[in-house]
Parts: C-alpha cells; sequence; structure tokens
C-alpha cells in the first residue's frame, strides 16, 4: 500500500513540474541565460581589469626609470598617459609623480598639479595632505604668511603624519615675515612634539633660539 501511494505522489509531482514547466519554461530558460551571461560579463570584466593594472604597472615602472635616468620629458609624457586610461590607484601615483617631475622644471606648474590632487576628494586623504605640503614647499620662498596658513593649517591638527614639518615651514615663514611671537609658537610646538622627528625638533630649537635673540639690529 505504501508503495502505491509513494507511486501516486511521484506522479503528482511530475504533472505539477510539466505544468509548471509549460507556463515558466521560457522564462527559467532566460533567467539561465542572464545568470551565465553575467558570470561570464563579470569574469570579463575582472580579467580586463587585472590586464590593465599589468600594463598600467609596466608604464609606471618605465616612467620611473626615465626619471631616474633624467629623461624627464620621457617620464612626464608616461605618466600623463596612465593617469588617462590606468586602472585609480595607477592613475592616483602617476598624477602625484608626474607632479613632482613638473617640480623640477616648472614650479609653478607642480603647484598647480598638486593643488589638483589636494581637490580631488577621490585621492585618500594622506595622498592629499602629502601633495598639500609638496605644494607649500614649492612656494614657501614666495608665498605670504596668510597663503602658507591656508594651504598648512589643515596640516597641523592632532594626528596629522605632516604637522610637524607644516609647522616648521609656517614659523620659517613668519620669522621671515617679521612676525616673531608667531615664528616662537610654531617652533614650540614642535619641540613639545614627542611625535615629530628627532632632527626636526633639533632645528626646531636652533630655531627658537633665533627667536627669541630677537631682530638683528642695524650696526650704528
Amino acid at each position: 500500500m505504501a508503495d502505491i501511494f509513494r507511486e501516486i505522489d511521484e506522479d503528482v509531482r511530475r504533472d505539477k513540474a510539466i505544468e509548471f514547466w509549460k507556463k515558466h519554461g521560457n522564462l527559467v530558460i532566460a533567467i539561465a541565460v542572464l545568470a551565465v551571461g553575467a558570470t561570464a560579463a563579470w569574469r570579463g570584466w575582472e580579467y580586463w581589469q587585472g590586464k590593465k593594472a599589468e600594463v598600467a604597472g609596466a608604464q609606471y615602472e618605465t616612467a620611473i626609470e626615465a626619471a631616474r635616468a633624467g629623461r624627464t620629458e620621457d617620464a612626464e609624457k608616461a605618466l600623463a598617459d596612465i593617469a588617462k586610461d590606468a586602472p585609480r590607484g595607477y592613475e592616483m601615483l602617476a598624477r602625484l609623480r608626474a607632479a613632482g617631475e613638473l617640480a623640477k622644471g616648472d614650479g609653478a606648474a607642480a603647484v598647480k598639479a598638486y593643488d589638483s590632487i589636494v581637490a580631488d576628494t577621490g585621492f585618500p586623504a594622506p595622498m592629499r595632505d602629502a601633495a598639500r605640503l609638496r605644494a607649500a614647499m614649492l612656494v614657501v620662498d614666495t608665498a605670504s604668511l596668510a597663503d602658507l596658513k591656508t594651504r598648512l593649517d589643515p596640516l597641523t591638527g592632532a594626528g596629522s603624519v605632516w604637522a610637524a614639518n607644516a609647522r616648521e615651514m609656517l614659523g620659517l615663514a613668519a620669522l621671515k615675515a617679521g612676525d616673531y611671537p608667531a615664528a616662537g609658537k610654531y617652533f614650540d610646538e614642535i619641540i613639545v612634539d614627542r611625535t615629530a622627528p628627532p632632527g626636526l625638533r633639533q632645528r626646531a630649537e636652533l630655531l627658537l633660539g633665533i627667536v627669541r635673540a630677537g631682530p638683528i639690529k642695524p650696526a650704528s
């Protein structure tokens, strides 16, 4: 008796399956085709991205070798090509390195390139901060103290890895501008900052001594 009921149950399930297939078979096939197509497209995209990264890596190495060999124009061209077409990571590295290459011969263009990186929120904060500092280094001798404060104040906050470097440049700019109290404040902040590099703290102590000596009086 149990075998009879089992056969009846199997026949009912078979009939329901046939009925379901008649109603929805085309839809099932379409879904299967889409799933296979989506998987193939994803694998294809991964393969394509991997190949782009390999090409970009080779191009980046070529650009670095050109830069080391002093072929600045070749390096700049290669880096510009990477920045246009490479995956995002290599694009960011290329733009940062290209700005550094520009700094060897065209400071104004390099500052513009660094500023564009600072303004690009797609860059990680540490890279944007490095670009901000490098741009400031290029204009420290010509920019006003107010301009440098605008550029460097964001780097002087607690936890910034560039805080001591930014304060040193601001202190030097203040000293150059004759603002001894401001210069002393920046150098003192470096000295008491235990996270600042030892060499930088030693320079700050020397510069603070100059500040405390006051302006050099003209000979009578």
